[in-house]
């Protein structure tokens, strides 16, 4: 299963690590701007505020679609993987209940010969 996400600026198909590479990275940035805001603001400059502000809520849209986009490829690594919808875990009374009837097949072919 493949799925991909439009750039919208270049048009680029983007899969789902390469979005979640580039989300992250959108973080970092707003995450710099906002540092950087907070420190003009510490020095008095007071017109930085508003900067700030926006800066934080760039910053908690970007942390949403870094979350949203980690959920997104860890389904699909799951579901490449063949284990999504089992959650993963071995279920070892239904292996060993599929051994006994194989091998109770196997007893009632008898020798074949």
């Amino acid at each position: 299963m493949s799925v991909n996400y439009s750039d919208g600026d270049t048009g680029r198909e983007l899969g789902p690590e390469a979005l979640l590479r580039a989300t992250e990275k959108m973080y970092r940035d707003a995450a710099m701007e906002l540092a950087a805001a907070t420190e003009k603001v510490r020095q008095g400059e007071l017109g930085e505020a508003k900067a700030a502000m926006q800066a934080v809520k760039d910053l908690r849209a970007a942390f949403q679609m870094v979350m949203d986009e980690r959920t997104r490829v860890d389904k699909l690594r799951k579901q490449v993987a063949g284990v999504a919808g089992s959650g993963g875990e071995l279920d070892f009374a239904a292996a060993r209940a599929e051994i006994g009837r194989r091998l109770a097949r196997l007893r009632d072919a008898g020798h074949g010969g």
